[in-house]
C-alpha cells in the first residue's frame, strides 16, 4: 500500500511536464539538480533558528529596546484563585455579569473583586511590548538579510531581467549553490515561524499567517522538488522586500517613535502594493501561468503551481485592506498611531 501511494505521489506527470521523467533530471559531470532528499534539512535548520532567534532576542533584541526606553511590564500580583482560574481556561476570559455573580459566591469574593481578578489575569496574557519589540527585531534582521542575499543572488542572473528567462532549458536547468542557500535558509525560516507561532504575539490575522506560512512552505517545496527554483527565487524576493518596512516601522511604534513610524508604514504600503499587487500578480503569476504553455503542454505541477500562487495572491488582497484601513484611521486620527500588530504580511 505504502509502495503504491509512494510511486503515484512521485509520478512523473504531477511534477514534470510530457516526455520528461525523474532520470532526465539526474545529476551530471556539470549539472546539479535539486532533490526532495536535500529538504530533510530544513527541519534541523528550522530549530537552529530557534536558537538562533533566542540569543538574538536575549543579547541583541533586549539590550537594544532598553536602549530605546522598553522596559519589562510589571504585573499587578494576582492571588491565586483556582475557581476563577478554571473558568478563565476552560470557560471565558470574560464572563458575563450572570457569571460573575455565581463566581462570587463560589468564591466567596465580592463581584468587583472578581471582575478586577479578570482584569489583572487577562493583563498578565497579554504580551508586553519588549515581547513585541524583540519579536520585530527578529524578523526585520531575517528579512533584511534576507532581501540582500536575494539581490546578490540574482542581480546578475538573466531572469531577474527578463521573465522569459525563467523557462529557458527548463527544467534541466542546474542549480546554483546561491539558490540552494536561499531556498533551505527561507524554508528552515518559515518553518521555525510555524513551530512558534502558539508561542508569539497573537493578531487579528492569526488563521490568515498559519495559512500563508503553510502555503509559503508547500509552495516552496513543490518548486524544489520540480525544478521551479528561478521563478521561487523571484518569488521569495518580491514577498521580501516590504516585510523589512514593516517590521522596521514596527519598531519605530514600540520605541514611540511616531513620526518615523508613520513615514516607514506608509513607505511599507506603498511598496506592499507595488510589489505584492503589482509585480506579483502581473509579472510573476503571469510568468507561471503564460510562458510554461509555450515551451511545453500544461500537466499537474503548472496548475497546481498557479493555484499557490493565487491563494498568496488572496491573502494580499487581505492584508491590502488591512493597511489601507489603518492608513486611512491614523490619518484621520481615529488610531494611535498605528495598530500593526494586526498586521503580519509573511
Amino acid at each position: 500500500m505504502f509502495n503504491t501511494v509512494y510511486e503515484w505521489f512521485w509520478w512523473d506527470r504531477i511534477w514534470l511536464p510530457v516526455n520528461l521523467t525523474w532520470a532526465d533530471l539526474e545529476d551530471r559531470e556539470d549539472r546539479v539538480y535539486a532533490k526532495a532528499s536535500h529538504l530533510y534539512v530544513i527541519v534541523p535548520y528550522a530549530f537552529a533558528f530557534l536558537l538562533v532567534r533566542y540569543l538574538f532576542e536575549r543579547w541583541v533584541a533586549t539590550p537594544l529596546a532598553v536602549s530605546s526606553g522598553i522596559r519589562q511590564r510589571v504585573h499587578l500580583k494576582l492571588e491565586a484563585n483556582p475557581i476563577l482560574e478554571r473558568y478563565y481556561t476552560t470557560q471565558s476570559r470574560n464572563p458575563a455579569q450572570d457569571d460573575i455573580g455565581g463566581l462570587s459566591k463560589k468564591s466567596s469574593l465580592s463581584e468587583r473583586q472578581v471582575e478586577r481578578w479578570f482584569r489583572r489575569r487577562r493583563s498578565q496574557d497579554r504580551p508586553g511590548v519588549l515581547k513585541k519589540f524583540r519579536e520585530a527585531s527578529w524578523r526585520f534582521a531575517f528579512y533584511l538579510a534576507a532581501f540582500i542575499g536575494g539581490i546578490v543572488a540574482l542581480y546578475d542572473k538573466e531572469w531577474f531581467y527578463d521573465t522569459r528567462e525563467v523557462w529557458t532549458g527548463f527544467p534541466k536547468q542546474s542549480m546554483l549553490p546561491s539558490q540552494y542557500w536561499y531556498y533551505i535558509l527561507e524554508m528552515s525560516f518559515y518553518g521555525s515561524l510555524l513551530f512558534s507561532i502558539t508561542f508569539d504575539v497573537k493578531r487579528k490575522d492569526f488563521r490568515e499567517q498559519i495559512i500563508h506560512h503553510l502555503a509559503t512552505l508547500v509552495l516552496l517545496s513543490f518548486s524544489w522538488c520540480a525544478n521551479y527554483i528561478r521563478i521561487g527565487t523571484l518569488v521569495m524576493l518580491v514577498h521580501d522586500a516590504s516585510d523589512v518596512l514593516l517590521e522596521s516601522a514596527k519598531l519605530f511604534n514600540y520605541a514611540k517613535r511616531e513620526k518615523a513610524c508613520k513615514v516607514l508604514f506608509v513607505l511599507f504600503a506603498v511598496v506592499f502594493m507595488v510589489t505584492r499587487l503589482i509585480i506579483f500578480p502581473f509579472w510573476l503569476i503571469y510568468c507561471t501561468w503564460v510562458y510554461p504553455i509555450q515551451h511545453y503542454p500544461a500537466f499537474f505541477g503548472y496548475y497546481f503551481f498557479n493555484v499557490m500562487l493565487v491563494v498568496l495572491l488572496c491573502l494580499h488582497v487581505f492584508w491590502a485592506y488591512l493597511i489601507l484601513c489603518m492608513i486611512r484611521k491614523f490619518i484621520f486620527g481615529t488610531v494611535s498611531p498605528l495598530r500593526m500588530d494586526d498586521v503580519e504580511t509573511s
